[in-house]
Order: C-alpha cells, then structure tokens, then sequence
C-alpha cells in the first residue's frame, strides 16, 4: 500500500511494487521502475499508512539507493518524539532506483513503565483485597470466639441452663434459648423434655413417660402426649441435631447428634 501511494505521488500508476521481502524486524519495499519524492509527501504517505493500519506504534524509514546502497533519506517515528536521521526535508531527491526500508521498533520506554505500573497496581489491588479478606475473617473470628466463651461462661455459671445442641435449656424459667430466641415452655413441656433429656439417645417408654409427667391427675386423654410431643418438635426445629422421634409401639427418644 505504501508502495503504491509513492508510485502514485509521483505520476506513476502503472509500475509495480515488487514482492516485499522481510529482512529480521525490518521490511523492504522495492520498485519495478526509478521515481523521485519529497522527504515531506514520504512521510506524509507513510504515517498516513501506519495510522489507517495501526501497523506499528514506533519505527524507522529509510530510502536507499539501489545501486550504491546510500541511505538518502531517513527518519524514526515513536510516541515521544519524532525527528530525522538525515535532515533533508526541503530537497526533492532526483529521479532514481530506491529502495524503501521500514523497521519495527520494540515498544518504547514510557510503554514498558505505563505496563510495568499497571502491573505493579494489578498486584497491589489482589494484595489489598487478600488482606482486607484476613482482616474481616479475624474480625467474624473473635466475635465468634466471644460469643461461644459467654455462652460457655453462661451455661457453667448456671445450672439450670441444659446445653442441648445449639439451644439452652433453662429448665427453671421454662425456656429454650437459641441464638436471640427466647422460646417459653409450659410446665409439662419442662417436665416432658427434661425426661427425654435425661434418657438422651435411648428409648423412654410412652407409659413411663404418661405416669412420670401426668401421673395421677387424670388430666389426659387419648393424645395428649402426642399433642405435647408436636409442640416440643415445632419449638426444637431451630436445630437439626436436636430431635424427638417416635419409637412405634414403645415410645419417644430425644436425638442429640453432636
């Protein structure tokens, strides 16, 4: 494309551009026939070319004569300055063999600083999040830590309190606690789970239980145990470990999966 826009400028549009052959990191341009050009209409052609095509960023242009191999013209291109090897830009060069040599340059300096600090922030910004995760981590830690401890200081300080599973049992203000639940128990319902609870992991038979908690007040009938069972159920379903299951045809067992 470069070839034929020199071609061009100088009244030529029927010569061709030879083959272009690449030499390591730089490019010759030949010419079937001889032409003349001006340094300032080259240049214009050529960066016209390499910012239509993004081509390169940085590079170097050289015109040499085909027979002596003298570089008549030359100038580099790159982000930060641009300026001629061989100042000639007011001289037309004669008609004439040339050669047009174009060079890749490696990215320049100010390229290599912009990516290695982009780099370097892309490393600080992964640090910075993998310390600000440490921090909120040991943060969740403590507060766990300082909860399970008044917990722990609580249920040892207090005997009515019955550790059972994640709840508290408070057998003598009939709750059940858990997390920030404070569940009432009625009084049969303390007798009811404090009985099972004794007997945890293993079978109490549902006569034991009728005569230990009802005993002889007569105050039950046909499913009353059943009834109370539900309601224990439905205020222990805080905790998946803790359990009551009916054993069918013997009775009830308090399940506490550690």
């Amino acid at each position: 494309m470069i070839g034929h826009q020199i071609l061009l400028n100088s009244k030529d549009s029927t010569s061709r551009v030879l083959p272009i052959k690449k030499e390591g990191e730089r490019y010759r341009i030949q010419f079937e026939s001889e032409f003349d050009f001006k340094p300032e209409t080259l240049v214009a052609i050529v960066d016209s070319v390499v910012q239509d095509t993004k081509f390169a960023s940085s590079y170097i242009v050289e015109v040499e004569q085909c027979d002596s191999g003298e570089m008549v013209y030359s100038y580099k291109v790159n982000e930060e300055e641009q300026s001629d090897i061989i100042p000639c830009k007011s001289r037309v060069q004669p008609k004439n063999c040339y050669s047009l040599l174009f060079t890749l340059l490696p990215a320049s300096n100010l390229e290599a600083v912009e990516e290695n600090t982009t780099i370097s922030e892309g490393k600080n910004s992964i640090f910075n999040w993998i310390l600000w995760a440490i921090l909120v981590g040991a943060v969740l830690f403590i507060v766990w830590w300082f909860f399970l401890r008044k917990s722990n200081r609580t249920s040892a300080t207090n005997p009515n309190l019955i550790p059972l599973g994640e709840y508290h049992f408070d057998k003598r203000n009939a709750e059940l606690l858990i997390e920030e639940r404070r569940i009432e128990l009625t009084g049969k319902e303390v007798d009811l789970l404090l009985l099972l609870y004794d007997a945890a992991n293993t079978t109490v038979e549902r006569e034991l239980i009728l005569n230990r908690v009802w005993g002889d007040d007569g105050d039950y009938v046909g499913r009353t145990l059943d009834v109370f069972i539900s309601k224990l159920r439905k205020k222990l379903e805080f905790d998946s470990k803790v359990k009551i299951v009916n054993i069918r045809g013997v009775g009830y067992k308090l399940l506490i999966n550690e």
